[in-house]
């Protein structure tokens, strides 16, 4: 994929001797969360949130409130994965993309980089999820993947989806596998195994075994 197929140029940098009612039209008209800056000389300043801008006096210029600007952006060359990661560090939806002579190229939407994610085998190949956890310490994604993989299970991907109490929770995505020796094997490493499945006889057994305990109890 050539994500700088995916750069805009709709709204152009609003020059920072413009005044702040300039900006505060445009997020009037538009959903985005920032809007970049620039100077007379086409250098980007950075950008300025909404939040910001309706704050500000609207007779005043950009300039009088540049110390409010955000200067996130990324490269021609940075990876997608890298991209999205700058979204959310930066709570935004629309991302300057710079090239690697500070160029201002673009930007990039939110919508269009998660498309792209989610045109990945993660989610395009069919496939099944578990979720798994063990000590942050303890842990390896070599170890999962041999887990997998020694099951004849074919890995998609995985991820640490949370970091809690010193403990990783890793999501796996697995396709062509017994999912129910594949669980078994994880808690045999020592691995809490958070999802379910239909095929999961130890989750079964355990199910029985309480039913048949509640079962004498009550009797």
């Amino acid at each position: 994929m050539n994500l700088l197929d995916y750069v805009i140029n709709d709204i152009k940098p609003v020059l920072n001797t413009e005044k702040v009612s300039e900006i505060q039209l445009l997020f009037n008209q538009l959903t985005y969360s920032h809007i970049p800056i620039k100077n007379e000389d086409d250098v980007y300043l950075g950008c300025i949130s909404e939040n910001d801008a309706h704050c500000f006096e609207s007779n005043k210029q950009i300039e009088d409130y540049r110390y409010a600007g955000e200067g996130f952006f990324v490269r021609e060359d940075t990876n997608w994965l890298d991209v999205l990661e700058a979204f959310a560090q930066n709570s935004t939806n629309i991302m300057p993309v710079l090239s690697n002579k500070n160029v201002y190229l673009g930007y990039y939407e939110l919508n269009d980089v998660i498309s792209l994610f989610n045109e990945t085998p993660f989610f395009a190949e069919a496939g099944a999820i578990i979720i798994v956890e063990k000590g942050l310490t303890d842990y390896s994604f070599s170890e999962a993947s041999q887990i997998v993989e020694s099951n004849n299970g074919k890995l998609l991907g995985a991820f640490i989806s949370k970091i809690e109490n010193d403990v990783a929770q890793i999501t796996l995505k697995i396709s062509n596998a017994d999912l129910n020796e594949i669980t078994q094997t994880f808690r045999r490493y020592s691995y809490n195994v958070l999802s379910s499945h239909e095929e999961d006889s130890f989750l079964i057994g355990l199910k029985e075994r309480s039913d048949y305990l509640n079962k004498y109890l009550n009797m």
